[in-house]
């Protein structure tokens, strides 16, 4: 004998559907409240202090809230931070704040529509180390390559250019400076402004950094060569000795860069020749020397490199 089943009409599933949905909704619509638990950060420690235990690492928070705002906080828990900067004195090493000194801050950082009502520790406990400070240098790692006809107009400004660190005294007494992540540029034509991280090895994961990045920046420009001719002072010549020179310039070839080509003059060089050290050297020529310089300018060259005199009887 054969059996017949019913089937149950789609409209009936769909209505089941539509009815379930509308009950969540207005569920959901309803405000609650309930307790959730938060991820913590600690904030502001004392630069001179150091966390010798993990602390608690939730806190629980009890809340008013609609359902679906509830729903969204337990699936997408962000950290609370907790404001360390004021603690209170318990022992030696141990320390305490009360978090509801910082309902206002908790509160803004909860997703708009809930409301905090209770935080549910009452006391927080910090156990602290004193730490020792010190001013270290940055040293940064770089490898530019300019553009042709490009270079920098002067060094490059590592902002800033040396921390405090705090840790261990044992541990600070072996550190003379702390290296930049490497920068590197190619093909560079203009001048720019990096962003790059101090590096923190294994060993130094308990010192506390001021500052965890600093800026390398460089300003660049195209530079020309250009020439011009310098007179010279012959010096250490006695008063009773006359020379005979060919010259009484000599040409100098410089490189420095189009922003600052106007500034260079005749003025902008000194050029002197040392009689005294003929004699030494006991050699028929004077050898010029630039005595000024000018940071802006570059690959000085003179031209001829020696001049030769005759003493006149």
């Amino acid at each position: 004998m054969a059996t017949s089943s019913k089937k149950i009409p789609k409209t009936f599933i769909t209505f089941l559907i539509i009815s379930f949905l509308i009950w969540l909704l207005i569920t959901f619509s309803k405000e609650y409240t309930t307790v959730i638990t938060y991820p913590v950060n600690y904030n502001n420690i004392a630069q001179d202090k150091l966390l010798q235990e993990i602390p608690i690492k939730k806190i629980d928070l009890s809340i008013t809230a609609t359902g679906f705002k509830i729903l969204r906080a337990k699936l997408a828990t962000k950290k609370i931070n907790l404001d360390a900067s004021r603690l209170r004195k318990k022992s030696a090493s141990k320390f305490y704040f009360l978090p509801r000194n910082q309902t206002t801050k908790i509160q803004k950082q909860l997703l708009n529509g809930i409301v905090l009502e209770e935080i549910m520790q009452d006391t927080i406990f910090l156990s602290l180390g004193v730490l020792t400070s010190k001013k270290v240098a940055l040293k940064p790692k770089v490898d530019i390559t300019y553009h042709i006809g490009y270079d920098l107009l002067n060094q490059l400004k590592v902002t800033p250019d040396s921390i405090v660190i705090s840790g261990p005294k044992d541990q600070l007494n072996s550190i003379e400076h702390l290296n930049l992540s490497p920068l590197t540029l190619k093909g560079v034509k203009g001048s720019f402004t990096e962003e790059v991280s101090i590096l923190k090895s294994e060993k130094q994961k308990n010192l506390k950094f001021k500052n965890t990045k600093v800026t390398i920046t460089g300003k660049v420009d195209k530079f020309t060569e250009g020439t011009i001719q310098v007179p010279f002072i012959i010096k250490n010549l006695p008063e009773n000795t006359n020379l005979t020179i060919l010259q009484d310039k000599v040409e100098i070839v410089y490189v420095v860069a189009l922003s600052n080509f106007a500034k260079v003059s005749e003025t902008s060089f000194i050029v002197e020749c040392d009689y005294a050290m003929a004699v030494k050297n006991e050699v028929g020529y004077l050898i010029p020397k630039i005595k000024t310089e000018i940071d802006f300018i570059k690959n000085i060259k003179i031209i001829p490199s020696k001049i030769d005199f005759l003493i006149q009887k």
